[in-house]
């Protein structure tokens, strides 16, 4: 154009700033503005604003304010080309500059968009600079624009990170009791202060949690839980050991797809995930433990290294529930302890102590070259016990508030039988402390039953086994065992028609419209009316000549119940002289309670929709079955049975147990016995590459035998072959001849 004698325009030299601008050189396009103001051409605002943005592109903040101020002093307006600066620095992760230019602008009368205000407050956030981001909270309020629930919930996200809990709730606070609906706190502010008091490092924060959770349910209509919800307090109550709190939520979120995934968490803030599952085989419950595992294969969440911890007795969660508890399994073979302290690492320094370490301040779980020592655990037989009673002292509590005539047209006696016997259930039977036997009383079978008991030899005369005993006795008095006594086993009595007398007894748990209508007077409530009954009686012939005064109401209400108790309760007279006479005709209400609360329901002083439970404001429906159906009594088979699938899920989710896991649930298949659980569980060890040792194959063949089960002992022998393990030839001889006697034994076949 020069050549030709044209002289360039503002619209040329823009084509040229943009043509450098789009190529990203920054250095070009500046030369080319230098190019126009030295032809004396007044540049274009759209070349100082593309000059800003390649400037923002590069993190370049202090040119791109240089470009600002030129803009000024050619009198345009650097509003749009500011907030392009601040977007462009924002979007390119220059954050810190972007917060200078824009607090920079702002102090200078600019106003940022509503888009640019959530950017900067959301990245900021995100970043964890809360100062910064409080700032341009309070410039856009001075602009007129309120903060809203986006807003707050953003300044919670850093809040609830920074190990000071009462900062987040504050400002939760703020949301909560502001009165305006555009700042009321959501789903996402409830799970931020909730972060914020489970991940706390203080002190016990489990009621701070279920005084937010309580108010979450009172606003159930307007917001709902979501998974993160759930996973939160499933961790809370986990870490806090609130077992029955951890599983209910739980429940709830295995409903959610993906929910242990958001309960995983990736393995941060202590694995949440593994934590609970430690918890629930620390408390014996491997039904639980089996749920959960079942919902970690739904939605394709490996185990966590961290889940499968050893005990000290080399066990892991598979097995550890299993009486005998805090025991080394018998694999068969003797262990070498040397050197398995070998391969520890115990030579170089580099096997793990336990901790808490005793007599010493208690380390963390995760210190570094330590390995976690965790608490015994409570066996699954024992728990099942624990459920049963409280069980059975639920239907006592509901007896005892409904009265007989929940178990429907019984005579006294019956009553005071299923009493007796739910008492009985509870408390248990009374057991006398058994002595042991005078050895001089003994007979010799009684004398080689000790002995055999203890491990000692049993043969001889019994001059021989009578010393032996005595001597037996005396080195555990002077060792402080305690002396071995037979073995009382427990005689379970079972009577049918007090079991079905019981089984009338109906708890309401969870039962929300039951308690609803119990509450209005709309259901019999057996105890009032034999109340009502004793009255009348005690009256006697005084009430044939008095008139009726009022209708009697065969209904009966809870709040009717509390109040006839408080008139029950004397009062002396000074405390009478002392109570003042309440006389406000704004908290006037009738005499007959029952027309009191219909007063108090028609001035909406009391609402029956706001009887609810957590339940029902958060669509559990599956709780009040829970609640309400009878534990199932512990078996050594289904023990087994949920060990072995435990096992099996453990293994598909990429666990490994050990060989003395498998052991323990073999050993347990032993004591049932369950032969059909035999080979699944050798089967199983044999895939994991773990081999017991002969003498514990031996029994399970004898035991076969022992039972008649030849085909089992069979099958047990022919994967002792697969597997390498050598049969000795006398168990073979055994299985032999009990297939041989067992042949011929059947039937001859028929001739036909």
């Amino acid at each position: 154009m020069v050549a030709a004698g044209l002289s360039p325009g503002p619209r040329s030299f823009h084509g040229l700033v943009a043509a450098h601008v789009l190529a990203g050189n920054a250095e070009g396009a500046m030369q080319s503005l230098r190019r126009e103001l030295s032809s004396g051409v007044r540049p274009l605002h759209e070349t100082f604003v593309a000059l800003v943005r390649v400037f923002a592109k590069k993190g370049l903040s202090t040119r791109g304010m240089e470009i600002l101020a030129a803009m000024e002093r050619y009198k345009y307006d650097i509003r749009k080309a500011w907030l392009i600066l601040v977007e462009e620095l924002v979007k390119n992760h220059y954050l810190e500059d972007a917060n200078t230019v824009f607090l920079k602008g702002a102090k200078g009368g600019l106003r940022g968009t509503d888009d640019i205000y959530d950017l900067l407050i959301e990245e900021d956030c995100k970043a964890g600079d809360h100062s910064n981001a409080l700032t341009v909270a309070y410039q856009m309020e001075a602009y007129g624009r309120m903060a809203t629930t986006f807003h707050f919930n953003c300044l919670l996200s850093v809040q609830a990170t920074c190990g000071i809990p009462e900062v987040a709730f504050a400002t939760f606070e703020n949301m909560e009791y502001g009165g305006e609906d555009y700042m009321k706190p959501d789903t996402e502010s409830y799970n931020w202060v909730i972060q914020a008091f489970t991940r706390a490092m203080s002190y016990d924060r489990a009621a701070d949690v279920a005084e937010l959770l309580g108010m979450m349910v009172e606003d159930h209509k307007r917001i709902q839980p979501n998974a993160r919800t759930y996973a939160l307090l499933v961790e809370c109550f986990t870490k806090y050991c609130m077992v029955n709190e951890s599983i209910r939520h739980f429940r709830a979120l295995q409903r959610i797809p993906g929910g242990t995934e958001v309960l995983y968490n990736e393995g941060n803030c202590g694995d949440p995930l593994s934590l609970y599952l430690r918890s629930l085989c620390l408390d014996g419950r491997p039904v639980e433990l089996l749920e959960a595992l079942e919902a970690m294969a739904n939605d394709n969440q490996s185990i966590a290294p961290r889940a499968m911890i050893l005990n000290r007795k080399y066990r892991t969660l598979v097995s550890s529930w299993i009486e005998p508890l805090q025991e080394e399994a018998d694999v068969g073979f003797e262990i070498d302890y040397v050197a398995r302290y070998i391969e520890e690492g115990g030579l170089t320094g580099e096997r793990k102590r336990w901790v808490p370490r005793r007599g010493k301040t208690p380390l963390d779980p995760d210190e570094f070259g330590f390995a976690y020592s965790n608490p015994i655990e409570t066996s699954f037989k024992q728990r099942c016990f624990e459920e049963l009673k409280l069980y059975h002292r639920k239907l006592l509590i509901t007896l005892r508030n409904e009265g007989p005539g929940i178990l429907g047209d019984v005579s006294e006696e019956d009553v005071r039988r299923v009493i007796e016997r739910l008492k009985k259930l509870v408390v248990g039977p009374k057991k006398n402390v058994v002595k042991p036997k005078a050895a001089s009383k003994m007979v010799v079978s009684e004398l080689k039953t000790e002995l055999e008991a203890q491990g000692l030899p049993t043969d001889g005369t019994r001059q021989v086994l009578y010393q032996r005993v005595q001597k037996a006795r005396r080195i555990n008095r002077s060792r402080g065992v305690p002396l071995w006594v037979p073995p009382v086993e427990d005689e379970e009595e079972v009577d049918e028609d007090l079991d079905e007398l019981i089984s009338r007894i109906k708890p309401e748990d969870g039962n929300t419209e039951f308690w609803k209508r119990r509450f209005l007077g709309e259901t019999r409530n057996y105890l009032c009316e034999e109340d009502s009954k004793e009255d009348e009686n005690q009256v006697g012939d005084d009430t044939k000549d008095k008139p009726a005064k009022e209708p009697n109401h065969h209904l009966q209400m809870i709040g009717v119940q509390l109040l006839k108790d408080m008139e029950r309760t004397p009062v002396s007279s000074k405390k009478l002289k002392r109570m003042p006479e309440i006389d406000d005709d704004e908290d006037w209400f009738p005499e007959d309670p029952i027309e009191a609360f219909k007063v108090m329901r028609e001035e909406r002083m009391f609402d029956v929709s706001d009887m609810y439970t957590t339940a029902d404001a958060w669509g559990w429906t599956w709780e009040r079955e829970i609640k309400n159906k009878m534990p199932r009594k512990w078996s050594q088979e289904w023990e087994v049975e949920l060990a072995i699938k435990i096992m099996h899920k453990v293994i598909e989710l990429g666990g490994t147990p050990t060989i003395g896991d498998c052991a323990i649930i073999l050993r347990a298949a032993m004591r049932a016995p369950l032969p059909s659980a035999f080979m699944p569980i050798l089967q199983t060890t044999h895939s994991l590459g773990y081999k017991f040792g002969s003498p514990l194959y031996d029994e399970v063949v004898l035991l076969c035998l022992d039972l008649e089960e030849i085909d089992a002992a069979i099958a047990v022998v022919a994967e002792m072959e697969t597997c390498g393990v050598k049969v000795p030839d006398e168990t073979l001889d055994k299985v032999l001849a009990s297939k041989r006697s067992g042949n011929s034994a059947l039937p001859p076949p028929t001739e036909e």
